[in-house]
């Protein structure tokens, strides 16, 4: 009876070494997976909004500088008789620094025409220029807006690339749960077949009366159990690959990943080259660049200019605007000062409460967008060198784990030996079956904190993939 339980063990080890060797046909590598994220997930198209509201926000500033046309027409008449005619054109051309270039043109007629608004039979031209002497002379609102609007754009492209980076991240941790769950169905795969054959084996000595039916009971227990393992670790793939499905997108279309696909274990190597995590060597120049610290950069370039704006308002308001009149607009040197139209306003707060609290409001603003960089810096700075820490020690783990379940192999096949020989029991090789069953879930699970600390690594950095 022990050649039939040798016999079993052999075609065991004989089976599991031809399982080992055969891989599936149909592998969905982290590569190929990630580049289907990239191209397909709809966050990616979002992300690309994100960029695209940053350039509309600065095409919206510049408008403020564009060229205007602007014409007045208003006319009155009763009883027969015409109060008034009045047209009033303006071409106006606005410049950096507040000033403005006008060209203007009236005519007006009428019974009861206010006399100021009297012109020549065929009209009056116009030239001339406004501008500011105090405040809006080194920054008025159109210009504060525009060059916010420049610090918004590198803001909405440092978000863009945060919300890319997060979405890989996610995707990546997703990939490597269903690694997780693929490789704990293999082993509760492996376990439940050699529990099995171990089981029939016993049965077939108790029938023959070599066994006594208690230790067909023992093994039909052994076979239970890892029957509920393989149905709990079935379940946890099943999740693992629906979770990653989440991820998988075809021109729109949401896919599903099919129960025959099978992921591939990326070597470490491999998956820094694909998270553009090799050959770095300054880190401080990466934390310079992190799309969270340029997004408060850009934030802080924007208050400060708001701070300055806020500092002129704090100037009287001294604007002036001068016209050369004309009716002959075909000659060009019937332009001159003798024919003129001149317009100063002149306006200042006695307290200038407003303007001062506005100004103490903005310094504050930006005190604090100050002090959130420096916190955000030293908080990206620490968790990169957390995770380089968890990288390190996972190494040392994983390098020692699968000695001790290579260790724990050899103990369960010199134990099936001595079992083969009389000398051991059911129960001793199943002891150290499990005892390798544990070191191996151990290992699984080491090599897959190992592979998300390398992302968690390209998620603290901030790092961009195309």
């Amino acid at each position: 009876m022990r050649s039939i339980i040798v016999f079993f063990i052999a075609m065991f080890a004989f089976g599991f070494s031809l399982e080992a060797q055969t891989a599936p046909e149909n592998i969905l590598s982290f590569e190929e997976f990630l580049g289907y994220v990239k191209k397909y997930h709809p966050i990616m198209k979002q992300a690309d909004i994100v960029l695209s509201s940053g350039e509309a926000n600065l095409l919206k500033a510049r408008g403020g500088f564009d060229p205007k046309i602007e014409v007045d027409y208003d006319r009155k008449k009763f009883k027969g008789t015409e109060y008034y005619d009045t047209f009033y054109s303006t071409f106006k051309v606005p410049t950096w620094y507040g000033v403005e270039f006008k060209a203007n043109f009236e005519n007006n007629t009428g019974y009861y025409l206010d006399p100021s608004l009297t012109v020549p039979e065929d009209g009056l031209y116009s030239a001339g220029v406004s501008f500011s002497l105090a405040q809006g002379l080194l920054i008025d609102e159109r210009m504060a807006t525009l060059k916010k609007a420049k610090y918004f754009k590198d803001q909405t492209a440092a978000e863009r690339n945060l919300l890319v980076n997060n979405l890989l991240f996610e995707a990546s941790k997703a990939y490597f749960n269903w690694l997780q769950a693929a490789t704990e169905q293999d082993i509760y795969t492996t376990s439940l077949q050699n529990a099995k054959q171990r089981y029939e084996a016993v049965v077939l000595s108790v029938e023959e009366g070599d066994k006594a039916a208690i230790d067909a009971t023992e093994a039909r227990i052994t076979y239970q159990n890892r029957e509920l393992g393989l149905e709990a670790a079935n379940l946890h793939m099943q999740k693992a690959r629906l979770e990653l499905s989440n991820y998988l997108w075809v021109n729109d279309i949401p896919m599903e990943v099919q129960p025959d696909v099978m992921p591939e274990l990326p070597s470490v190597d491999s998956l820094k080259a694909s998270l553009a995590l090799k050959n770095l060597d300054n880190d401080d120049a990466l934390l310079q660049l992190h799309p969270k610290v340029l997004s408060l950069d850009a934030k802080i370039g924007q208050l400060d200019i708001d701070k300055f704006y806020k500092k002129t308002k704090l100037l009287p308001k001294l604007d002036l605007q001068y016209n050369f009149l004309t009716q002959d607009v075909d000659q060009i040197n019937s332009f001159n000062t003798a024919n003129y139209k001149a317009f100063v306003n002149f306006s200042m707060p006695l307290f200038l409460r407003k303007e001062r609290g506005d100004l103490r409001l903005a310094n504050l603003k930006l005190e604090d967008a100050k002090l959130d960089r420096v916190n955000s810096v030293l908080k990206i700075k620490n968790k990169a060198e957390a995770i380089q820490a968890e990288l390190t020690s996972l190494e040392t783990q994983n390098a020692l784990i699968k000695n001790i379940v290579q260790d724990y192999e050899t103990m369960v096949k010199a134990e099936e030996r001595k079992f083969a020989l009389g000398d051991s029991s059911l129960f001793l090789i199943n002891s150290r079956e499990q005892k390798l069953i544990d070191a191996q879930l151990k290992e699984n699970d080491l090599l897959t904190k190992q592979l998300v600390a390398v992302a968690k690594l390209y998620n603290s950095l901030g790092l961009t993939i195309e």
